[in-house]
């Protein structure tokens, strides 16, 4: 039996990474036809003090890949975030689902009990269980940078609809 993290964490990510491959698909070719630089996009904010979309993409990325390490027990894949054009940000969510689709789902089966620690040793260290880190911090905070990146383009005028965000299922 698949475990109840694991159908909630994996399919999830990836399912959500795939959207924001479309929307930012979409993005290149929107600027593309309107003749805008890809650069004005990808440094795009909603509001002075928020990260712009590439750092959205980034750190989206960063939620998928470390949450699903955290809760298979493995060690958190490095990804050096020198990204600078919609090509780099799709190779980057490439490597987060080759990783996630090579987690295997028997890893997740004490995942739910599993403590994880982020920042251990550090004034911010948090403790969750696994069940916890996942529906209470992981998941929250992914969504919000991948909706984030949604709407930044959105605002933009690329054409991206929610059928775009949700991705295919």
């Amino acid at each position: 039996m698949t475990s109840a993290i694991y159908t909630a964490s994996i399919p999830v990510f990836k399912q959500m990474l795939g959207g924001l491959k479309v929307v930012l698909s979409k993005a290149e070719a929107h600027a593309a036809d309107k003749k805008i630089d890809p650069n004005a996009l990808l440094q795009a904010r909603l509001f002075p003090d928020m990260f712009p979309l590439l750092r959205q993409v980034q750190v989206a990325s960063d939620f998928a890949k470390s949450v699903s390490a955290r809760l298979a027990g493995v060690e958190v894949p490095k990804i050096a975030d020198t990204e600078v054009t919609f090509a780099d940000l799709q190779a980057r969510i490439d490597a987060v689902l080759a990783f996630l689709t090579g987690l295997d789902p028997a890893q997740f089966e004490e995942a739910a009990t599993r403590e994880i620690v982020t920042q251990a040793g550090t004034p911010k260290e948090k403790r969750f269980t696994g069940q916890s880190y996942l529906f209470n911090y992981g998941l929250p905070h992914f969504f919000f940078h991948t909706t984030t990146a949604y709407a930044i383009l959105r605002h933009n005028g690329v054409e991206v609809g929610k059928k775009d965000y949700i991705g295919s299922y």
